[in-house]
């Protein structure tokens, strides 16, 4: 039996699908858990109610009139850290890996199951939102400074040369991981289960990885071709460099 959410901790989500019928069953079964749901019909009412009700996720689908669910992810990440789940009815791999790259933090493959979805959606709140080792555990204040890079492990902000990182949640999660572990590899199919909080079900589905590892050493500017900070473990997965971590204060 699912947990509902305790009423003082009631979080927004906004739900943007031009299917009536998938729009009224998410509203009805994220209500019953205790969520606050905002819904739109299409691109262009997903960004008014943003703007309106600063949700805590959304939840697009690719394919909307007005504006398509890629353009308003776009925009968002102009804006926001939001996390952000996308709906496709393509299951090409491509147009997963784009809606990926351009923001979203995870996306099912329309048809979906709704507890499914409902599993994502907590996942990813609690990634996002709480300051949190990978096992769950809340940590002392930690400060973690390599190559230029500070890391606050429990105020999960990241600076560059004294300038701040912009991540989205699920992309410090990761990080965290990594730092948990600095010199020794994670597989892909690991980070996938202790981030994301699923097991994958093909091997395309460690794309996710792939392309968040890609995003997050872009903003980090590690070199993909020759990086310093996240290293690849070839056949295997991941891995930060070897460092040493001091507690500050």
């Amino acid at each position: 039996m699912t947990a509902t959410v305790p009423a003082s901790e009631k979080l927004n989500i906004l739900v943007a699908d031009d299917e009536a019928s998938i729009r009224q069953i998410l509203q009805t079964r994220l209500s019953l858990l205790g969520y606050q749901v905002t819904a739109a019909a299409d691109g262009e009412e997903a960004l008014e109610a943003f703007g309106k009700i600063q949700p805590d996720l959304v939840i697009l689908d690719v394919m909307m009139p007005k504006l398509d669910g890629m353009s308003v992810c776009q925009q968002l990440r102009t804006q926001s850290d939001v996390p952000i789940i996308m709906l496709t009815a393509v299951s090409e791999i491509a147009n997963r890996v784009t809606a990926l790259e351009l923001g979203a933090d995870d996306y099912l493959v329309k048809p979906f199951s709704p507890k499914e979805l409902e599993a994502r959606i907590r996942c990813v709140l609690r990634r996002s939102q709480r300051p949190q080792g990978p096992d769950g555990v809340i940590q002392t204040t930690t400060v973690i400074e390599v190559a230029g890079l500070k890391v606050d492990i429990n105020k999960r902000q990241v600076f560059k040369e004294e300038e701040r990182v912009r991540l989205t949640g699920m992309e410090f999660s990761m990080l965290e991981l990594l730092l948990s572990r600095p010199g020794q590899p994670f597989s892909r199919n690991e980070i996938l289960q202790k981030v994301w909080g699923y097991t994958p079900e093909r091997h395309s589905d460690t794309r996710v990885v792939d392309v968040h590892i890609s995003r997050l050493r872009g903003k980090l500017g590690d070199d993909p071709e020759n990086p310093e900070l996240i290293m690849t473990a070839r056949g295997t997965g991941y891995m930060f460099r070897r460092i040493s971590a001091s507690p500050e204060g």
